[in-house]
Formats: C-alpha cells, sequence, structure tokens
C-alpha cells in the first residue's frame, strides 16, 4: 500500500480515505509495515508499551508455549504474537483503532540502533563506550546524550555516526531520540541490549533492538507525540560492515552453543530430569521465558514472568517433582542474570510465587 508516513498526523485517531473506505490511520501503518515483512503486533492506546495480555494470559503458572492464544490469533504475549497475516492485522486494528503499532525485530530481520536522551550525568569513563578505555585526560565537557557518545564511537572508528546516515530510515521519538533501522545481512540474531547494561551495551544511552524484542513503528501516535520519520527514506539500509563488528564487539550476538564453564543447566533442570521428562520440560520453559526478559529492558513483562516461573517450580515440588532448594536456587540464578541489581525486588518475586505454587500441586502431562 503507498503511503507516505511523513504526513502521518500525531493524532493516531485521525482517518483517511483510501478508495471509499476510511481506514484508521494506526491500522494504515500496520498494514505498511506488514506490506514490507516486518510482523506487526498492538501497542496499548497511547502508549509504546504492547496491549496486555488477556486474564487467563495474566494468570500465574500460565505457559506461553501451551498458550492457545498465539494459535488463535490473539494479541496476548507481546511481539510473540506480531504477525503478517492481513486478517488478522485488520481484525486486530479494527477492535481497537486506537492501538499503536509494534514491530517484532527478530523475524523483520531488523537492527535498530535507538538514540536516547535521558537528562542524566555521563556514567564512569568505562562505561560510555564499552571496551573502549577512555583516558583521563579527554575532555568529556558537553557529553550528555547517546548522540554524543555514538559519535564518538563512530569517530574512532572514522565513521560517520549513524545518527546522520540519510541513506537509511531514521524516526524521530516523541522524547528527542532517534531510532534509526538497518536492515540484518546475513543470518546471525542480533541481540537487544540497552546503554546501561554492565555486560552488552553499545554505547552509553545507546539501545539496540533486534531478535527478542521490538520497535515502535514510524508513524505511531502515544500520549507524549508521534514517531516522525526524519528526510525521505522510508526503507532501513543494509546494517554497515563497521557497525556489524562492533555489536560483535560488545556482545550482541547468542553464545555459541558449546557449553562452557558456568553456563551448565540448573541443578533444578537436571533434577526435574531425573524425575520426569515433563516437568523437565515445564521448567526449561518458564526458566527460559524469565531469561529472555534480559534482551528487551522496558515491556518484557520480567516480574510477570518470574512470578509465572516461581508459581510453577512451586508446583512441581509440592507435587514431588523438584527439592525446594534446587527450585530456589534456579529462580535466583535466572534472575541475577536477566536483570542484576536487582535481586531485593526479585527475591520478594520469588517468594510470593513459590509460596502460592506451593498450594497448587503441578504434575505436567497429567491434566493436572
Amino acid at each position: 500500500m503507498p503511503l507516505d508516513l511523513g504526513l502521518l498526523s500525531s493524532d493516531s485517531r485521525r482517518t483517511s480515505v483510501t478508495g471509499s473506505a476510511i481506514v484508521p490511520s494506526a491500522l494504515r501503518v500496520a498494514r505498511w509495515c506488514a506490506a514490507r515483512g516486518w510482523p506487526v503486533h498492538p501497542l496499548a492506546p497511547g502508549r509504546k508499551t504492547p496491549s496486555g495480555n488477556c486474564p487467563d494470559c495474566r494468570d500465574p503458572g500460565h505457559l506461553r508455549a501451551d498458550c492457545p492464544c498465539l494459535p488463535a490469533g490473539r494479541w496476548c504475549h507481546g511481539f510473540h504474537a506480531a504477525t503478517l497475516d492481513t486478517g488478522r492485522i485488520d481484525d486486530w486494528w479494527g477492535r481497537s483503532p486506537r492501538s499503536g503499532v509494534g514491530v517484532a525485530c527478530g523475524p523483520a530481520r531488523l537492527v535498530v540502533i535507538d538514540i536516547d536522551v535521558h537528562p542524566k550525568a555521563p556514567p564512569a569513563r568505562d562505561r560510555i563506550l564499552p571496551g573502549i578505555p577512555v583516558a583521563d585526560h579527554i575532555d568529556l565537557t558537553g557529553l550528555s546524550t547517546g548522540f554524543h557518545a555514538l559519535a564518538v564511537l563512530a569517530a574512532l572508528r572514522g565513521r560517520s555516526s549513524p545518527a546522520e546516515d540519510t541513506g537509511t530510515l531514521r524516526v524521530r521519538s516523541p522524547s528527542g531520540g532517534l531510532h534509526v533501522w538497518y536492515r540484518a545481512t546475513d543470518s546471525r540474531q542480533w541481540q537487544c541490549s540497552d546503554g546501561s547494561r554492565p555486560d552488552r551495551a553499545l554505547a552509553w544511552q545507546v539501545d539496540v533492538r533486534a531478535h527478542g524484542g521490538y520497535i515502535v513503528a514510524p508513524g505511531t501516535g502515544t500520549r507524549s507525540g508521534t514517531y516522525t520519520p526524519v528526510g525521505t527514506v522510508r526503507e532501513p539500509a543494509p546494517l554497515p560492515s563497521w557497525l556489524a563488528q562492533e555489536l560483535e564487539r560488545t556482545g550482541h550476538l547468542p553464545p555459541p552453543r558449546v557449553p562452557r564453564p558456568g553456563h551448565e543447566p540448573p541443578r533444578a533442570v537436571v533434577a526435574a530430569g531425573g524425575r520426569g521428562e515433563p516437568a523437565a520440560r515445564a521448567l526449561g520453559t518458564v526458566l527460559a521465558d524469565v531469561a529472555a526478559c534480559a534482551r528487551v529492558t522496558q515491556g518484557a513483562g520480567y516480574s510477570g514472568k518470574l512470578n509465572r516461573a516461581a508459581f510453577t517450580l512451586g508446583g512441581l515440588v509440592a507435587a514431588g517433582h523438584l527439592p525446594l532448594q534446587a527450585a530456589e536456587e534456579a529462580l535466583r540464578q535466572v534472575a541475577a542474570r536477566t536483570r542484576p541489581g536487582q535481586e531485593r525486588r526479585s527475591e520478594q518475586i520469588i517468594r510470593s510465587g513459590l509460596t502460592a505454587g506451593l498450594k497448587h500441586p503441578l504434575c505436567p502431562g497429567s491434566g493436572r
């Protein structure tokens, strides 16, 4: 569908005439994205986060892997529900025309550089450009946003900043930040990150949206404003090779599938595997669901997923499939890796979920 996203109104409720039909602008955006092979899913009206799950999907102990909503075409579970099906897209935005549009980056083969402008003081020098030392004699006066940090990285590599790349789709966010869209050129699954993570980050205040995450579509309106395309280019250019090298250097590829010290399966998975394959499978699924939140800093549903994992493990303990100590260890381990520095919050969620789950014995594969 021909569409000039630069002309979209900041009010997502405005409509435009296409032929004889009146089509909500959010639906036009969703169709435009899907026509480019970018799977889409609804965002909560006026917000940049996914529309909420149905009541059943919010219940403790609910497993996304066994959820009937996704096969049935409902929008539960955020970007996991993203689709290219035009009938489903028309139905979703027909029922909720004020919903925004999110694009699932992984299946769309997109790598989006998300440059922030948060009013914060710069971190320690070793955190501005991870892996690249910034000497004490270098004057950092004026360095206050992700635009500055990314420009320094590009200058060190003798390149122009992606923020100035007029050959690819760029989208201004309501906060004044910028989304620079690129297209992955090979089969590697680039991973998400945010600029404040200690283990994986491209630069301070520079996030990466890729496999395991989503990005707000250009033309989407929120209460804060519209995600507005910059310039005339509406297609993502291939990911520059120098930027791909920087992403690889900073840990944006999944680890190799060779077992490494410190990455062995949690003892809980081993224990459950010895007491029944269905229990081990259920355990592995909920722990993987929590671990996946490490790739997304916002809208990942970490608290709910950790609570569901704790509830499920509590049920397995109550049914005799798993020792309580192993369950606690597995939950704390995945929480520490997924949200480092949030141990107190995670511990409260784990305690609550386990306590509830212990009252409901879970027997995977038996229908109970």
